[in-house]
C-alpha cells in the first residue's frame, strides 16, 4: 500500500492544480479576458509537470517526481497506472513509442517499442483460410506486445528507480480498485459486446456481466498479479517467464500463432527521431514504421502559405491543411513500413524539395478528387508527457490499437492483447506486407519541438489516423495563430477521413471531412463550395496532451484535452 500520509499531502496539491487549472468555463458568462473557445487556463509550475488522459495517472507521475524520480521514472509509473484505469486504450498487452529529451546530454532519443508478427505467420496462411484481409480482432490480429520491454529500455538507459517503486501505484489501483471516470466508462460500454464474446475478457472486464458504470470501483486482481511479477522479476518475467508461458498457452487454445521464441527474441530499438523546420521551429517525429513523418510532410507543404493572415478555422486555412493531409497520407499508404524489411525513403519524403514538387498538386480553390502518392527520389490510444525540474522531457504514446485491442485477455493475466497485426497488408507487393518477425505499420506517434536547439514543446494527439493531422493542427494553432498550449488543444479540429489505407486496400477517392461543432457554418459552406464532402461525426478528433517548456522563465506550461478525462498537473 502507498504511504497514506504522503498521499494525503499530495491530494492537497492535486486539488489545488485541478481547481486552479482545470475548472471548465461557461462560455458567454463574465470571466477574465481570454479566447472564447478556451475551456480552462493552462497549468503552470516550476518543479515538474505531467499531462495524461486520466487524472490518477497524472497524479502518479507527479507523485513520482516529488519522491525524487526523474521524468522517465514518472512516465513509466503513469503508463502503468493508465493500463489499469484506461484498459481499453493501453496496457501490458500493447506497444509504445517515446521521444525523450536528455537534459544532461542535450539531445533527443527515440524509442520504438513496437512488437513484431509471430514467426509462424505468412500471407499464404491467411489465403489458405480464405482471408483477403487480416481480421481486426481475434488471435490472428496479434503482434508481440512491446510495452513492458519499452518500459525496461527507458528505465535502464535513463531512469533512476527500481521496478517495485515504478509499479507500486499501478499495483495499488489494480488490487484495491479505482473509480471509473466518465469518458473511459463510455468507451468501456462501447466495447461490452466484443468483450462478452470472449469468456476470459468478460471475466476480467465485465463484472456482473456489464461494463462498470461511472464512479463505480473496479478492481483487476489478474493485472495486479502480472504487475507484481514484473516488479519482482523485471522484463524477463514477461518475455521469458510465466507471463509469456500463459500467453502462448492461451494462443494455442484459441488458434493463435504465438510461440515462446516470439517473446524470447523480442527487442525494442533506440532510434534517432527525424525533423523538419517549420517557421524556425524544429518539429521532431519518429520515422516509420510509424506515421509521424506524415506530419512533417504536411508542415513542409503548408509552410509557404500565410496561414496567420488567413486566420484560425478560416475556410482557406482548413482547405490547405486538408489538401496537404491528402497528399501526405497517400505517401503514408504507399511507403510507410518496417525499415528492417523495406527501404523507406524517409529523408526524401520529409525534404523541402520533395514538398515543393508535391505542392503543385494543391489547388488553393478546389478540393482534390484523386490524390495520389508521390515519387520520392529515394484507434484506441493514450498519449502522455512528463517534464521534470531539470527539464528532462518524455513524450510517450502507448496503445492497444482498437478498444481492448484484439478483444482477448489471455487467461487470467488481467490485460488485453493488442491487434496491431491487423495493419499489415496481405498484398505481396506492398511495402507493409505481412512477413514473419516484422513490425506492422503503426499509427501511434509522439511529438516534440525544439527551438534554437532547446526543448520547446512535448506533445501528442492520440487517435489512429487523426494523429498526424492532429499534430499539424495544434502546431499551426501555436506557431501560426499564437495560441497557448491549452487553447491550441481546445480549438475545434477537422478530421479528413482517408482516401487510402496502409494495408494494401484500394483507394477510396478524395475521402470526406468531419468538422467539430466549433467550426462556423459560414466556414462549412465555404469548404463545400470548394468541393469538400462534409460528414457528421461527434467524435474521433483525438486526445491532446502537451507541456510547453519556457526556459527563459524556468516555467512549465501544461495543456490537457477536454475531449478526454485527463488533466495537466504540476508542482
Amino acid at each position: 500500500m502507498l504511504d497514506r500520509t504522503v498521499g494525503m499531502l499530495f491530494v492537497g496539491l492535486v486539488v489545488l492544480f485541478l481547481v486552479a487549472g482545470s475548472c471548465p468555463r461557461v462560455l458567454g458568462q463574465d470571466r477574465p479576458s481570454g479566447p472564447a473557445g478556451k475551456t480552462r487556463s493552462a497549468v503552470m509550475a516550476r518543479h515538474g509537470m505531467a499531462a495524461t488522459s486520466q487524472p490518477l495517472a497524472t497524479a502518479a507521475a507527479v507523485r513520482m517526481l516529488q519522491q525524487g524520480g526523474n521524468a522517465v521514472d514518472a512516465a513509466i509509473a503513469a503508463c502503468a497506472v493508465l493500463g489499469v484505469v484506461e484498459p481499453m486504450s493501453c496496457g501490458m498487452g500493447g506497444d509504445l513509442f517515446a521521444i525523450v529529451w536528455d537534459a544532461k546530454n542535450q539531445k533527443l532519443i527515440g524509442l520504438n517499442a513496437s512488437g513484431r508478427s509471430p514467426g509462424a505467420t505468412s500471407i499464404e496462411l491467411f489465403r489458405s483460410r480464405g482471408l483477403r484481409t487480416i481480421p481486426t480482432s481475434g488471435p490472428l490480429s496479434w503482434s508481440v506486445p512491446g510495452c513492458v520491454d519499452g518500459w525496461d529500455q527507458l528505465r535502464c538507459r535513463l531512469g533512476t528507480k527500481p521496478w517495485p517503486e515504478l509499479l507500486a501505484q499501478a499495483i495499488d489501483y489494480a488490487d484495491n480498485g479505482f473509480p471509473v471516470s466518465e469518458i473511459i466508462a463510455g468507451d468501456w460500454r462501447a466495447s461490452e459486446r466484443g468483450l462478452k464474446a470472449v469468456p476470459t475478457s468478460a471475466a476480467c472486464y465485465l463484472p456482473g456481466g456489464h461494463a462498470p458504470a461511472v464512479g463505480t470501483i473496479f478492481r483487476n486482481p489478474g493485472l495486479a498479479r502480472s504487475l507484481k511479477a514484473v516488479a519482482a522479476g523485471g522484463r524477463d518475467a514477461f518475455y521469458k517467464g510465466a507471463i509469456a508461458e500463459a500467453i502462448v498457452r492461451y494462443s494455442e487454445s484459441v488458434g493463435g500463432l504465438f510461440a515462446r521464441s516470439d517473446f524470447e527474441h523480442h527487442t525494442s530499438t533506440f532510434i534517432d527521431p527525424v525533423s523538419t523546420n517549420y517557421r524556425g521551429y524544429d518539429v521532431w517525429e519518429m520515422p516509420p514504421n510509424g506515421q509521424g513523418i506524415a506530419a512533417l510532410e504536411m508542415l513542409n507543404l503548408l509552410e509557404p502559405f500565410d496561414l496567420k493572415k488567413m486566420g484560425p478555422l478560416s475556410a482557406q486555412a482548413l482547405h490547405l491543411m486538408i489538401e496537404a493531409k491528402k497528399l501526405a497520407y497517400e505517401d503514408r499508404a504507399k511507403y510507410y513500413a518496417d525499415p528492417d524489411f523495406a527501404k523507406v525513403p524517409v529523408k526524401e519524403l520529409i525534404s523541402k524539395a520533395y514538398a515543393a514538387r508535391r505542392r503543385s498538386r494543391i489547388d488553393v480553390d478546389r478540393a482534390s478528387d484523386h490524390p495520389t502518392a508521390g515519387e520520392p527520389l529515394q484507434a484506441d490510444t493514450i498519449y502522455m508527457t512528463v517534464v521534470d525540474g531539470d527539464f528532462n522531457c518524455v513524450s510517450l504514446i502507448q496503445s492497444n490499437f482498437n478498444g481492448f485491442g484484439s478483444g482477448h485477455v489471455p487467461g487470467d493475466l488481467g490485460f488485453a492483447l493488442q491487434n496491431r497485426g491487423a495493419l499489415f497488408a496481405l498484398d505481396p507487393n506492398h511495402m507493409n506486407r505481412l512477413e514473419p518477425g516484422k513490425r506492422p505499420f503503426h499509427t501511434i506517434i509522439p511529438g516534440f519541438v525544439t527551438k534554437d536547439g532547446n526543448p520547446w514543446l512535448s506533445f501528442g494527439v492520440m487517435g489512429g489516423d487523426m494523429q498526424a493531422q492532429g499534430h499539424v493542427q495544434v502546431l499551426c494553432n501555436m506557431i501560426d495563430f499564437g495560441m497557448d498550449v491549452q487553447e491550441a488543444g481546445d480549438a475545434a479540429r477537422f478530421r479528413h477521413l482517408g482516401s487510402s489505407e496502409p494495408t494494401g486496400q484500394p483507394a477510396r477517392g478524395a475521402g470526406s471531412v468531419a468538422l467539430e461543432s466549433g467550426v462556423p457554418d459560414s466556414v462549412r459552406r465555404a469548404l463545400e463550395a470548394k468541393g469538400h464532402k462534409l460528414v457528421s461525426s461527434k467524435g474521433g478528433y483525438g486526445g491532446y496532451q502537451a507541456i510547453r517548456i519556457d526556459l527563459e522563465h524556468g516555467v512549465l506550461i501544461g495543456g490537457s484535452d477536454p475531449r478526454k478525462d485527463g488533466a495537466a498537473m504540476g508542482y
